[in-house]
């Protein structure tokens, strides 16, 4: 089950792997981690705007060993928007990924679904994001220690990266503990099948999302997206679970929307969505 960590804090999980955690999980807050390997570090991850990647990288930089590489676990703004911090590392990513921050960053929609951090969209903007150096199309070994492994559900280019000596896995926004997922962008039905296989990868899971956890936390997620499936486009159709208990259940009306049409072959993005990010 999901246990309590620190926040914003280098905190072990495995011998040299670090996560970093923030609090609560919601909208625009997400967690990153570092693996210590013997020629430097890797980064899972930057984080989003000034007021958190600063502090991250500065930790980072605590540890000594430079910093080699960065993983990209998917294009989402609030993973990919401290990649600057770290300008001298190699960055990983799926094409999909690659695809995604080539286009221009949509600050006005940030804004209006992250109002919270509008004012900092405004530096982002001016600072931008590196540019990915090395595709990953398949499982790959980047170090001794690090593995790569693309997957699919919560977008169409997810990564998961696999610390197999310790244990750990650092799920990216495959996993959501305690928070309610977000599929706009996503396959819910096809999201909760990769679990699957996520669940079963490492005794530690780190998610993109809310705290740390492992196989159960990663089946009760399972078990709701399966639930947004079933629903049929109707959100009140969404049984008790765990998920009772989660953060930003307004989700569900975008979760159940995006299951019910793709199920009918539509592909776009939910109405509920394009409303909520100011296009409705």
């Amino acid at each position: 089950m999901a246990r309590p960590a620190p926040t914003r804090t280098l905190h072990p999980v495995g011998e040299g792997v670090y996560a970093w955690l923030q609090p609560g999980g919601e909208t625009g807050v997400s967690n990153a981690g570092v693996i210590v390997d013997d020629d430097g570090l890797t980064i899972v991850d930057t984080l989003m705007v000034r007021s958190q990647w600063e502090p991250f990288a500065a930790a980072v930089s605590g540890l000594g060993p430079p910093v080699r590489r960065l993983v990209l676990t998917h294009a989402h703004i609030d993973h990919v928007g401290g990649t600057k911090a770290f300008r001298n590392a190699a960055v990983y990513a799926t094409r999909y990924t690659n695809e995604m921050l080539e286009q221009e960053m949509p600050m006005e929609a940030y804004k209006r679904f992250m109002p919270a951090f509008a004012e900092e969209f405004d530096d982002l903007a001016e600072v931008g994001t590196r540019a990915v150096t090395h595709l990953v199309d398949g499982p790959a070994n980047l170090t001794p220690r690090v593995e790569v492994l693309p997957a699919s559900g919560h977008t169409p280019g997810d990564l998961v990266v696999l610390v197999d000596d310790a244990d750990v896995c650092f799920a990216g926004d495959l996993c959501f503990f305690g928070v309610t997922p977000l599929a706009f962008q996503g396959d819910p039905a096809t999201w909760a099948d990769m679990l699957d296989a996520v669940a079963e990868l490492a005794g530690t899971i780190v998610p993109g999302h809310g705290p740390i956890g492992g196989e159960q936390d990663a089946r009760d997620l399972q078990a709701y997206l399966r639930s947004c499936v079933e629903a049929r486009g109707d959100v009140r159709a969404i049984g008790p679970g765990p998920w009772d208990r989660w953060l930003e259940r307004d989700r569900d009306a975008i979760n159940v929307e995006k299951a019910a049409m793709l199920a009918s072959g539509d592909e776009s993005m939910p109405p509920s969505m394009l409303k909520a990010i100011g296009f409705g």
